[in-house]
């Protein structure tokens, strides 16, 4: 199979409604107002692929690295299946995280990314002998506190290998080639986008940071919980991870329009082969802007998985949305989530927008094609308690 299961999405009775669970079906869908064209010229990403190699060398010397399939087969965490009283219109499938990380008040989900965007439907959309679904976290110093890690979630989805995941800490490296060592990144990664061997995280005041997946490494899980980085040169801490993930690069973004994007999400739409972003903007809420939110399309250097030296925008939307959390596009289409207004969008430029009744705390959406079953948009709810992860056909979202 190429997905682990698929689910019938059912309307259940009121008297078995759990607060937040239940989805208004998106039928039937209503007119609504679409973006408008920017010039697509006044965005530009610099790109630096090669930030950190001498003291990533370094590291990977001291530390070794770990294959994703090592990864894992190390998966130390059960995933468990949605509520029953989940029921959202098109649901194919999904999961949530264990008790622990479903109802952990310091740590929240944000981005969705897949194999199947790394690799596309080549064999099954395996990577490395996994199909695999990736989450990317941010984490606070405590609940309610200030953000002071993040990190990303391996979730096996194949039929083939247990319901498990692994956690990666995402790291900068520091230090020198001579005594290398690395430090939390406090990002709110809000987007994840995976593709080739590249994992892009969104992160919001500068643009993208840049991770390769060939260079997992291996960490010692002795010490205490508070510990990161260099302890002597031969022990590394990481809060207990068994795994970090350092960064390579950064893509910092551009813009000659006088306001400068907030990066807070991202999505790969491998058909145009480019990274999708849209801002989180809100009319009624402090500490975020007030004024209408923008989409720009990059696209990736021809050939590769990676962006040129200075890339310049294909395509730029001023959006009528506000409260913004997901975006994802692919062959022309867009869909922007919104999870203050519980509205999902749907926008081409012929046909116009339309808009679906969608659900609260809703993120990242991250577009999954299929060559022989329906193709799906994955996302995730950010809720404690109430952490679904689930994909709905793509069809019962196009206009």
């Amino acid at each position: 199979m190429s997905v682990r299961r698929r689910v019938t999405a059912v309307h259940l009775a009121a008297g078995a409604l759990m607060a937040g669970l239940l989805i208004v079906p998106a039928a039937p869908a209503v007119a609504a107002a679409g973006p408008t064209t920017l010039p697509a010229s006044q965005y530009t990403l610099s790109a630096n692929y090669h930030q950190f190699d001498a003291v990533n060398t370094a590291l990977v010397s001291t530390l070794g690295t770990a294959a994703v399939h090592t990864v894992m087969d190390n998966a130390n965490h059960d995933r468990t299946g949605l509520p029953s009283s989940f029921s959202v219109a098109g649901l194919s499938t999904g999961f949530r995280f264990d008790s622990t990380d479903n109802g952990d008040c310091k740590s929240f989900p944000q981005g969705i990314t897949t194999s199947r965007d790394a690799v596309g439907t080549a064999n099954s959309g395996n990577y490395d002998g996994h199909q695999l679904v990736l989450v990317s976290w941010y984490t606070r110093d405590e609940c309610g506190g200030d953000q002071e890690r993040s990190r990303i979630t391996l979730v096996d989805w194949d039929a083939t290998y247990p319901n498990k995941y692994r956690k990666i800490l995402l790291v900068e490296p520091t230090g020198t080639a001579a005594t290398p060592n690395f430090k939390d990144i406090p990002i709110h990664a809000g987007g994840v986008s995976w593709y080739g061997d590249y994992l892009y995280v969104a992160d919001t005041g500068r643009g993208m940071r840049v991770f390769d997946m060939r260079k997992i490494l291996r960490t010692n899980t002795g010490g205490t919980a508070d510990q990161i980085g260099r302890q002597s040169a031969t022990v590394y801490y990481a809060h207990n991870y068994a795994y970090v993930l350092p960064q390579i690069g950064t893509i910092t973004s551009n813009t000659t329009s006088g306001t400068n994007l907030a990066w807070s999400t991202i999505s790969l739409d491998r058909v145009s082969r480019s990274i999708v972003m849209t801002e989180y903007t809100c009319q009624t809420c402090d500490g975020y802007p007030n004024r209408a939110p923008r989409a720009i399309r990059y696209p990736f250097a021809a050939g590769v998985s990676t962006f040129a030296a200075t890339t310049t925008a294909s395509q730029a939307l001023q959006l009528p949305w506000y409260n913004l959390n997901g975006v994802a596009s692919h062959n022309g289409r867009w869909w922007f989530n919104s999870s203050g207004q519980k509205k999902l969008y749907y926008w081409t430029p012929s046909a116009g927008a339309t808009t679906y009744n969608w659900l609260g705390a809703g993120e990242s959406i991250s577009y999954w094609e299929d060559d022989t079953n329906p193709d799906l948009l994955w996302t995730l709810q950010e809720g404690t308690g109430n952490r679904n992860v689930f994909a709905v056909e793509q069809a019962t979202y196009d206009g």
